[in-house]
Formats: C-alpha cells, sequence, structure tokens
C-alpha cells in the first residue's frame, strides 16, 4: 500500500469515526441479536444493460427489497424517503439496483475515491465468506462518482482500509427522476445499477464465485442522507448537523463495520420469487460468539485480561455450548458440536469462522 498522504490518513480517521457521535460500547453489544435479514437472489433471465435504469425486462421479475430502515432499528424513527434494493446473478457478476427517492438530488464530488458520504450517497458492504474479515466497500454518489476499498478487518479490531484497492470490472451508472444540483424544482429521486464482477471479488471471497445454488453471503447497504437548506441557489449541508443512516438490515448500532450484523444474500438458480429465504442454521452458534467475543472485550477493558473461563464472562450461557481458552494477550470462543467438538470459532480479532 503507498505511503499514507496526511489527508488520506485524515479520511481514513472520518471513515472510522462516521456517524458514530455517541460510539458503541462493548457493553452496547451484549444483547441477544434477532435474525439479520435475508434476500433470495435469482438468477438473471437475461441480461440488462447498466445505465442507471433498472427498467430491463430481465429486472422485472427481480423483487425489491423491504425499504430501508434508521440503522439503529425501531428506536429511530423510520426515514422520510424510501430506498430500496433488489439483487441479481449469472455466470459474470453480482447486480445491484436501487431506488432513492429524494425531492432535492445533489452532488459535489467526482474525483474516485474521494470520501463520498460527504454527499447523499448509496453503499454497499458484501462479505462473501462471512468471518468479519477482508470485505469490500463501495460507495458512490449522484454523480456516478465511486469509492471502493477493502477493509481488511473492522476498525474496532485494528482493521485498515486499502483504499488502493479496485474492483476489476466493476461498473455503475446512475440516473436522476429530476435534475441535478438545482433547488429551483422539486425531483422523484435517482436510480443505480452496479455491475460487480466475480473476478473483483478474488480478495474477498473464501467461497466459490460464482456462487452455487443455496450460498449463503453477508452483505447490507446504507444511504447517506444530509439535511440541507438553500443559499444562493445551491444546496448547503446544514452546519453542525450529523447524517442520517438508513439501511436495509438494521445494525443496532451506528456502525456500519459490525459485519456480523449485515444481512444474508442467499443465492437461487430457480425463478425469481419461487424459493423462500432459509434463516442461517448456525444463526444461534453465531450470536452467541459475538456476545462472548463482546464480553471478553468489556472484561479485559476491567481486568486487564481476558477471561479463561466463561463463568467470569456475566452471561447466561447455553450449558456445555461454548468453551473459551485465553492468553495474556488473545482468546478463542467455541461453539461446541453435539460431539462436544468445536463447531465454529471467534477470535479475539473478531475473525468467525471453522478452524
Amino acid at each position: 500500500m503507498p505511503r499514507r498522504t496526511p489527508w488520506f490518513a485524515a479520511a481514513l480517521a472520518l471513515v472510522a469515526t462516521a456517524g458514530l457521535a455517541a460510539p458503541p460500547t462493548d457493553a452496547d453489544m451484549l444483547a441477544p441479536c434477532p435474525h439479520p435479514k435475508g434476500y433470495v437472489c435469482p438468477r438473471l433471465a437475461g441480461p440488462v444493460t447498466i445505465d442507471g435504469d433498472p427498467g430491463d425486462k430481465a429486472w422485472a421479475a427481480v423483487p425489491w427489497s423491504d425499504p430501508f430502515v434508521d440503522i439503529e432499528g425501531d428506536r429511530r424513527p423510520a426515514p422520510r424517503h424510501r430506498t430500496r434494493v433488489k439483487m441479481a446473478w449469472d455466470d459474470q457478476a453480482l447486480y445491484v439496483a436501487a431506488e432513492l427517492q429524494e425531492p432535492h438530488v445533489w452532488g459535489t464530488l467526482t474525483e474516485h475515491d474521494a470520501v463520498i458520504f460527504h454527499d447523499n450517497d448509496f453503499e454497499v458492504f458484501l462479505d462473501p465468506d462471512g468471518d468479519n474479515h477482508a470485505y469490500g466497500e463501495l460507495e458512490l454518489n449522484a454523480l456516478n462518482t465511486t469509492w471502493d476499498l477493502l477493509l481488511t478487518k473492522p476498525y474496532k479490531d485494528g482493521g485498515r482500509a486499502v483504499n488502493a484497492w479496485e474492483v476489476t470490472g466493476l461498473k455503475t451508472a446512475v440516473k436522476v427522476q429530476g435534475t441535478l444540483n438545482d433547488p429551483r424544482d422539486t425531483d422523484a429521486g435517482w436510480t443505480l445499477e452496479v455491475r460487480w464482477p466475480w473476478a473483483g471479488l478474488k480478495e474477498l471471497a473464501g467461497v466459490p464465485a460464482p456462487p452455487r445454488d443455496g450460498d449463503r453471503w453477508r452483505i447490507n447497504f446504507s444511504r447517506v442522507e444530509w439535511d440541507v437548506v438553500v443559499e444562493g441557489g445551491k444546496y448547503r449541508k446544514v452546519p453542525g448537523r450529523p447524517e442520517h443512516n438508513w439501511v436495509w438490515s438494521p445494525q443496532g448500532v451506528i456502525d456500519m463495520h459490525r459485519p456480523e450484523r449485515w444481512g444474508y444474500l442467499q443465492f437461487s438458480t430457480a425463478p425469481a420469487g419461487t424459493v423462500p429465504f432459509r434463516p442461517d442454521p448456525e444463526w444461534e452458534a453465531r450470536d452467541w460468539l459475538h456476545r462472548v467475543y463482546y464480553a471478553q472485550r468489556v472484561h479485559r477493558g476491567k481486568a486487564g485480561r481476558y477471561a479463561a473461563d466463561v463463568r467470569d464472562l456475566g452471561l447466561m450461557l447455553p450449558a456445555g455450548r461454548v468453551a473459551v481458552g485465553a492468553t495474556r494477550t488473545g482468546f478463542e470462543a467455541s461453539w461446541l458440536g453435539p460431539d462436544g467438538r468445536p463447531a465454529l470459532t471467534i477470535r479475539d480479532d473478531g475473525r468467525i469462522g471453522r478452524e
């Protein structure tokens, strides 16, 4: 990775703290988390043209998602403008279309890999193997200016953003329903399309790409929306007011970099709308292991070390299902199968998987 300039270091600091006026604490993450949302992603029945308008015949049978909600879920008011997505795939790529209702469409950033969320934007977060590490992020604004970056692991675990990473073969397009950067009228919004080739996932996917029928990946979407006023015939962000964060599957806290909270993308070769979403049969194990992970961080903050005994974590764990091993600098926690062997393991750096 190239040596970071002062601007780039500042940009990464902004990314790490975006929207975190009151950063979530580890103790905030100890409660049970309901199963995230799921979407059955059908195989495309024909070609689509990436022009920002999801009106192609092949898109017609693909269902829209539920409307986006606040990033914290039901604890906050519903977004004032509707956002929804649809997804599909073929042998070459994953396709995403989105519809963002917006009476005042604006954008200022035109340089690729700028910090796009300084404008209103749409964001994709993708972790194909669901291990919380090596995941991709894509942001774009109404000018179709993009920022693609790879996260080695979440910021809370010491991860870094690889800004030099580029999605091989990525294609995006935006179509504005109205006028861009013109406050004299009222717009309907903007739509977009993304073609993310399987070749552009090789650094992320520890799983087959293209996927197989029934495979599940972790994905989420975010819409950043700023409050604006009109001054001198131009849109201006309201000074000192934080952005709104609207998402497909709620995170529960104001932080998109909690991959364990993202939704599920279930690939299907059957006709669109004929296959139901199947919840992750490992969700109970995953949720408990992440609660142990956060409890260990709380314990270390108080005692200066990780707990070697699960009874020291203060969680009402299922009897005989979780085992913990700890050193002075790290830990592993495992969900035990019926045979008493580890079925799933999480480490102190948040990575979860089968060892």
